[in-house]
């Protein structure tokens, strides 16, 4: 695939033969220019972002064969973010790289490759990330398993994993800030695998592990170091630290965890504060434990003192303001209200108000997306066991941020035509009002379409009581 890529980026063009022009340049020790360019095929949007700790630093625009290019007279080496709406993905400069991008928008990972002077590192990064991408696939199941199956399952993934890690780093070479970037990316998705195992063994089967694990089970936590800058926004890590703080919330209670408990979001703010030194850091993770809690819980009271703690704790102003406008959102999907309007679609491309979703009927609405395969076939199985059992309620499918063709083609491929299938048009506008950040979030809705439940979890053991 790679070679496919770089005869492609070969052709003659005065963009790209600028580019492996600099590629061949000698650069003084104090000269930081890097390069960053490449080609969209399918774009969603005309431009590319690119960011750095979730922060936008220039905007750079297609032309009209959908490329772009940017010469960055300094940039300081280390991880970054490009952004093609609505999908990301990250990017390492090292000291003057000269890095172009080719990607189909409509399969962005997997068609994703990387060209030029540092191609090499980030090439790994996104077969790693695949390589996760798959593995995730396989956990929803795993957790069912007994402790001993688990185990051996993700030991066995995460060798052959480690091993590509050890071959690729012996070949290229790469230096101490990548190595930090790559370690992360292969350690922390195993680390995090552990830290869901217990809690969420019992969350989906009823039996409690916790008391069962081996007393070396979390050996690894003692050589973790959670103040690396480098890993700033980095997801592995993150996700991770979001795992640590609920395992250790639910061993704290005695295997007795409520996740959407005042007084255990205000325990997991409590043990970020002590865990996590560096500033920038311990703001990332609180602003993600605040998102996360403001969801679960429409409890107004309980709402202000979490953010009251919240605020005593984070130093980020614009999060911070986030999180109240959040909260604001939350507000609105509380129970006895009704959904705010968004853009939805039939597949004959026909506008569909929201208001006439309920069809009279009480009404399950789920969600879905292309880029979380796993959770589009158990999602819709889990509604077509529900469809069965019961066969008054009308079920709704809402497809978030794939493009129409992705969309339907989705529909076709997996033969989704048990239920009422829709599309949301603007990705941004129904996350904000609706509240979107989970993918197995569930919007439960009273036969007049007043809202009974907006923060269900369709593979909660009891979600079916939502609907008795």
């Amino acid at each position: 695939m790679i070679k496919k890529y770089l005869l492609y980026l070969l052709t003659p063009s005065v963009l790209l033969s600028t580019f492996f022009t600099s590629c061949e340049k000698v650069f003084e020790p104090d000269n930081y220019v890097a390069y960053f360019g490449g080609e969209i095929i399918n774009p969603q949007s005309t431009f590319v972002l690119f960011m750095k700790d979730g922060k936008v630093l220039d905007t750079l625009f297609l032309d009209k064969k959908n490329r772009f290019y940017k010469k960055f007279d300094s940039l300081t080496p280390g991880l970054y973010t490009f952004k093609c709406e609505p999908e990301y993905q990250y990017i390492y400069f090292e000291k003057n790289d000269s890095l172009m991008i080719r990607l189909n928008a409509f399969d962005f990972d997997n068609s994703l490759a990387f060209c030029g002077r540092g191609e090499e590192k980030n090439n790994f990064l996104i077969d790693l990330y695949l390589r996760n991408d798959r593995d995730k696939d396989k956990l929803f199941e795993a957790i069912d398993y007994n402790l001993n199956d688990f185990e051996h399952l993700i030991d066995s993934s995460y060798s052959s994993k480690k091993a590509f890690y050890l071959k690729r780093r012996a070949q290229i070479g790469w230096g101490s800030g990548f190595d930090s970037i790559a370690k992360a990316s292969l350690d922390f998705n195993h680390y995090m695998k552990k830290e869901i195992y217990p809690f969420a063994h019992q969350f989906k089967t009823g039996e409690q592990v916790y008391e069962k694990l081996p007393e070396n089970y979390y050996n690894y936590r003692k050589s973790l170091y959670y103040n690396n800058k480098n890993l700033t926004n980095f997801s592995p890590f993150i996700k991770y630290i979001s795992a640590l703080l609920s395992n250790i919330t639910y061993s704290k209670n005695g295997g007795k965890f409520n996740e959407n408990s005042l007084e255990n979001n205000i325990l997991k703010l409590n043990i970020a504060d002590t865990l996590v030194k560096d500033h920038q850091i311990k703001n990332v993770i609180l602003n993600n434990i605040a998102y996360m809690y403001l969801l679960e819980d429409q409890n107004m009271y309980n709402n202000k003192k979490f953010i009251d703690r919240y605020l005593e704790l984070s130093t980020d102003k614009e999060q911070q303001k986030e999180v109240r406008e959040i909260s604001e959102a939350v507000q609105k999907l509380i129970i006895g209200k009704r959904l705010p309007d968004v853009h939805l679609v039939d597949q004959q491309n026909r506008t569909v108000p929201v208001e006439e979703l309920t069809q009279n009927k009480e009404t399950v609405i789920f969600f879905w997306t292309t880029n979380a395969e796993s959770h589009l076939k158990s999602s819709h199985g889990k509604i077509a066991e529900l469809k069965k059992r019961f066969p008054a309620v009308n079920f709704i499918a809402i497809n978030i941020n794939d493009s129409e063709e992705n969309w339907k083609k989705a529909l076709k491929n997996f033969q989704l035509d048990q239920i009422n299938e829709y599309k949301s048009t603007d990705f941004s506008d129904i996350k904000k009002k609706w509240v979107i950040t989970k993918v197995h979030r569930v919007i439960v809705l009273n036969s007049d379409g007043t809202i009974k439940n907006g923060f269900a979890n369709l593979f909660d053991i009891n979600f079916h009581k939502n609907l008795q």
